[in-house]
């Protein structure tokens, strides 16, 4: 008896590690094909918007007014209106196809194939976490990471940095 739950127990992680793979084949299909929205499964835009979001709030410096009203204020009402522009550009420009976009880019980048597939231009992929699951598109230098992440009992695109 307790052979065999060794056994189940071996087969149960063995699965676990082999589980984000089928999202890559599945991603593989999906960026070949010529709709966006068959990325749609695969991908969290949200999580995504909120990644470069987050980038691009660490990379703009922060202007705080210093005193009382006046200029100041001038400074905080400006950039927090930039704040809720920057939020809505993403929110335009980081969509499905811009996603499919940038992973076709990545591959025909780094891939020797004609056209070129999003699986031949896999250079790494494997565990960042139990729950995060990096793909690195191309050699170290001129890649592309694509990390998924676990959500509920699929694994979906969370960021995409090239």
């Amino acid at each position: 008896m307790t052979r065999l739950l060794g056994y189940l127990l071996v087969l149960a992680v063995l699965a676990y590690g082999l589980w984000p793979y089928d999202t890559v084949f599945r991603l593989d299909d999906a960026v070949r094909a010529t709709e966006p929205e068959d990325l749609a499964p695969l991908v969290d835009l949200a999580a995504i918007q909120a990644n470069y979001a987050a980038r691009l709030g660490a990379s703009v410096p922060v202007f705080e007014p210093r005193g009382g009203p006046g200029p100041g204020q001038a400074l905080l009402w400006l950039q927090s209106n930039l704040q809720r522009l920057g939020d809505a550009a993403l929110d335009q420009a980081i969509t499905l196809q811009w996603v499919q976009d940038s992973l076709r880019q990545a591959a025909e980048r780094v891939s020797a194939s004609q056209p070129a597939l999003f699986i031949d231009a896999v250079d790494f992929a494997f565990f960042e976490s139990w729950n995060r699951f990096v793909i690195r598109l191309g050699p170290l230098g001129s890649e592309t990471h694509v990390v998924l992440g676990l959500e509920g009992k699929d694994w979906r695109i969370v960021d995409l940095v090239r």
